[in-house]
């Protein structure tokens, strides 16, 4: 499910795969691999642990002189991780090499078929019955792509393909369902990878392989199909936004460091040329073509993972208070699986940092006939998602290497609140204060993170505890959620969220002197509410951190640690309060000596089920 990397052209393909997969190593991975060919020969060097660990044995041994390689990092899902089943993978008699994104669902049904055929398995992954799938066609095809062809049509679930074979060193054969690939286009030579962010430095022009489709990739040209419509099909490569400097650490120790230091800029960037205070105008272009169909919406569903989900909830709030239009959130791994009506006068809303988020987009095409408007917020321009939605909204949050999103929240959520304002057509009383208010908030931001010492204090006082308590209302309610989520992905430590009128209902049992609570208090109209709940705390002798607006002294009366917010809109409240929680467990993980950017058992983008 992580990345794949392939070069066809005049020079060594081994370094532009190698650099490729350590591009792609932000992704989260377990083992990798690379196969070159060149005049018939090939080599396979597979290892578990980091790319770094294929270096030695290909300094020692590999083909300098291949012009044609195909590499893998690979998370594990069939197998543990192991050499073995590391990729790539090949067919029984060493002809073929295969490289595979995502699951193949009817594996164990096609690999009874190749055994009793006299096939030979020595991996537990799905990924192995591809290469013997494709002889087995091979024996009575002409020519290998239409084996290829053949195979593709036989799987089941979900994939990204790149296949090379020892015969025809001059071509990469890829196939594309549900999971993404790139082709890149460079001078006499082409790129394959499952993220653009593994070619940048060698192109910034890509084609976007799209479902149900398969290629032929050659140094100097590429023949994509369409095998569903059975015929043949092209492109125009498009330009890459994003510089590879933004992709890249400069003076930090950890991309997460840099993507949560760029969070004034992350916000400036979703809201520039799209908010003009004189004129009170929201203009968002990315929904102008659907502007008539719009106005007959009376019901949004709104459809995400992880973070996303989060941001999404924080989206509910905004739309109903400010456009009036009622909202529900749905995890996108549940709704796809639900059977609720559904009207026309509903919209649906998909969030995605990736824009490739496999859950996300099945949410999409349960829905394709059902005749309603589907909407997307996402980052990666020419994704999936971007390209399934009638219409939609780009965050311009710039790369985001980090496994924990952060950056991806602040976009989110600046777009949402541009999408509320957008949708009330200036008729809702918050419309002036909050557009206003946006645009003020990247200074507000600056002095937040200015604070980054003292959060850091905080951590090394607290990491030592193994659970952690997230509590807020209203908008601070799904502000703590992401914050648990922040600290148990990146610590391994225990945490949840609850909003903080359920505390009688069940979490209370739980506090003690062993068990923080992270209090999210800004001013607002439930701020006496909420240090209610506070005081129930400190009274079973619960240690309390607590996120406040500069200048209240009632918190930090209460609370044993207090980092203070400047005075903001409790609607865009989230867009402060969040970089907190951020920095908080970013410093516990550095001190508990731990990988912060690529935390155990996850993946950046989660391109299967």
């Amino acid at each position: 499910m992580c990345g794949i990397v392939g070069y066809i052209g005049n020079s060594s393909a081994i370094t532009p795969v190698i650099e490729g997969l350590e591009a792609l190593e932000y992704r989260g991975y377990d083992s990798a691999g690379i196969t070159t060919i060149s005049d018939k020969k090939t080599l396979t060097i597979k290892q578990i642990g980091r790319v770094d660990s294929l270096k030695p044995a290909i300094d020692q041994d590999g083909d300098k002189t291949a012009k044609l390689a195909i590499g893998h990092t690979r998370w594990a899902t069939h197998g543990v991780p192991s050499n073995t089943n590391a990729h790539p993978h090949q067919n029984t008699s060493g002809t073929i090499f295969v490289v595979h994104n995502g699951i193949i669902e009817n594996y164990q049904t096609l690999r009874a078929m190749l055994k009793k055929d006299g096939y030979k398995f020595v991996s537990e992954t799905d990924t192995e019955v591809i290469p013997n799938l494709i002889d087995y066609f091979l024996k009575a095809e002409k020519d290998f792509f239409s084996a290829f062809k053949l195979a593709i049509k036989e799987l089941e679930g979900a994939y990204a393909i790149a296949a090379v074979y020892a015969n025809d060193p001059d071509s990469i054969f890829v196939a594309r369902l549900s999971s993404p690939l790139v082709i890149g286009v460079g001078e006499s030579a082409h790129y394959v990878a499952s993220d653009a962010t593994a070619i940048m430095q060698h192109t910034k022009k890509v084609v976007y392989l799209n479902d149900y489709e398969v290629a032929v990739v050659k140094k100097a040209k590429v023949h994509i199909e369409d095998l569903r419509a059975n015929i043949n099909t092209s492109r125009e490569a498009q330009e890459l936004e994003h510089d590879l400097e933004t992709a890249e650490l400069g003076q930090y120790e950890h991309f997460m460091a840099k993507e949560i230091d760029e969070g004034p800029q992350t916000i400036q960037s979703a809201s520039r040329g799209r908010l003009r205070l004189d004129g009170n105008i929201v203009k968002l272009g990315g929904l102008e073509s659907v502007e008539a169909q719009l106005k007959y919406i009376d019901r949004i569903v709104i459809v995400a993972c992880g973070t996303s989900y989060y941001a999404g909830l924080v989206g509910e709030y905004l739309i109903e208070e400010i456009a009036g239009i009622p909202v529900e959130v749905e995890l996108a791994s549940e709704f796809k699986y639900r059977h609720e009506p559904f009207s026309r006068s509903t919209a649906l809303l998909a969030i995605s940092q990736s824009g490739e988020t496999a859950d996300t987009i099945a949410a999409l095409k349960k829905v394709e006939d059902y005749g309603v408007l589907r909407l997307g917020v996402v980052n990666a321009v020419g994704s999936t998602i971007a390209r399934m939605t009638d219409a939609g909204v780009y965050c311009h949050a710039g790369p985001e290497r980090s496994v924990a999103s952060t950056k991806a929240f602040l976009a989110q959520v600046t777009v949402l609140a541009e999408i509320a304002l957008y949708l009330s057509q200036g008729r809702s009383l918050l419309y002036k204060p909050v557009l206003k208010e946006l645009l003020q908030l990247p200074d507000k931001l600056k002095t937040v993170l200015e604070q980054a010492e003292k959060i850091e204090a905080l951590a090394k006082k607290y990491r030592h505890y193994r659970d952690f308590l997230y509590i807020g209302r209203g908008y601070a309610y799904p502000s703590a959620l992401e914050g648990a989520l922040k600290l148990k992905e990146l610590s391994y430590i225990h945490a949840e969220a609850f909003a903080a009128g359920e505390m009688k209902h069940g979490p209370l049992a739980l506090i003690d002197e062993h068990f923080p609570t992270f209090a999210l208090i800004p001013d607002g109209d439930l701020l006496e509410k909420t240090l209610s709940n506070v005081q129930e705390i400190k009274a079973r002798s619960g240690p309390v951190i607590a996120i406040a607006t500069k200048g209240n002294k009632s918190v930090a009366r209460l609370a044993d640690d207090v980092i203070y917010i400047p005075p903001s809109l409790e609607q865009l409240q989230p867009l402060l309060m969040v970089p907190v929680m951020q920095l908080f467990a970013y410093y516990v993980t550095v001190h508990k000596q731990l990988d912060v950017d690529k935390p155990r058992n996850l993946a950046k983008s989660v391109t299967v089920e």
